[in-house]
């Protein structure tokens, strides 16, 4: 658990101030809820740390270089993986990168790109219950587009086999999006 807490508090201080999308819910949440997942389905301290840490390159000032140092090679590998490679291309560049990327990455590295899906989407689930439809309308992209890409990366997730997570990202995606 020692790696598990150094990644909170690291995660903690690298989102400190930011919110999730169009709320008022500090980020962290989400970290941390993709970190209890992993954690729920029997990952490694190392993966769970990962979890912790996945969006700490992509969203902050931290480096791979201080990941890889203070949490080591294997944990850095993943939160890279988990990384969008370049924020400056275009949504649907980034999305299908994304999408192609998961059909031969390591199963460490769909593991927590899957949590971090099935966080996303229950919570996205979670505020269309409290607040509508209209909801949608915060993201880069609208309910159709989001759909298309939450089944995409279903089907990329798959390529390799099915896991525990997969089939609840599916259930979650399938519930989120029935009347289409």
């Amino acid at each position: 658990m020692q790696l598990i807490d150094k990644a909170l508090r690291f995660a903690a201080r690298a989102h400190e101030g930011q919110y999730r999308k169009g709320t008022k819910t500090p980020y962290i949440t989400h970290p941390v809820a993709v970190g209890m997942l992993l954690l729920k389905h029997g990952y490694s301290e190392e993966l769970v740390a990962a979890g912790i840490l996945h969006d700490t390159v992509e969203d902050t000032d931290a480096t791979l270089e201080d990941i890889e140092k203070i949490f080591g090679r294997n944990v850095a590998e993943v939160v890279a993986g988990c990384s969008e490679p370049d924020k400056s291309l275009g949504w649907e560049e980034r999305k299908e990168h994304t999408i192609e990327f998961l059909k031969t990455a390591s199963n460490e590295i769909r593991a927590v790109a899957c949590a971090d899906k099935l966080h996303n989407i229950a919570s996205i689930m979670d505020d269309v219950t409290q607040g509508g439809e209209e909801i949608w309308t915060r993201f880069n992209r609208g309910r159709d587009q989001q759909e298309w890409y939450y089944r995409s990366l279903i089907d990329s997730l798959g390529t390799q086999g099915t896991f525990p997570l997969l089939e609840e990202l599916k259930t979650a995606v399938q519930t989120a999006f029935a009347n289409t």
